[in-house]
């Protein structure tokens, strides 16, 4: 595997802990997603949501997962981009509960590990079949 394609997969591993950990409401395993310095934003309404990774985990931590309440997973990954050999984003989609989010998160690599350092996002109704 070229040292390209390490990267790539590396950070789509870590992109699959992401969605595992939303799926499962763990928030053990998205703190090793996320950089402890991480942010994470929105302004889907117009309004600007700020919160630090540390603010945002006990939100996760408080609902019922994905998996409890048996939601099909719509997670996929849209396309991984670097801007070097320690930054990249990933545009992905996922969805929970009533929400279909369209996910950017940028990465770092730190210690010779990709961690996401920002998480920018966008929901909207899920549409149910």
């Amino acid at each position: 595997m070229t040292g390209h394609a390490a990267e790539f997969e590396a950070v789509a591993g870590v992109i699959a802990d992401y969605f595992d950990g939303l799926h499962h409401s763990d928030t053990g395993r998205l703190r090793s997603v996320f950089h402890p310095k991480a942010q994470y934003v929105s302004a889907t309404d117009g309004t600007l949501l700020y919160r630090t990774v540390e603010e945002y985990l006990p939100v996760v931590d408080a609902r019922p997962s994905p998996a409890s309440r048996g939601e099909a997973r719509a997670d996929r990954i849209l396309s991984i981009e670097f801007a070097g050999p320690f930054t990249a984003r990933a545009t992905l989609n996922c969805a929970i509960g009533d929400k279909f989010f369209t996910d950017w998160l940028t990465f770092i690599k730190v210690d010779d590990r990709w961690q996401v350092i920002s998480k920018v996002f966008h929901h909207e109704p899920r549409k149910v079949a």
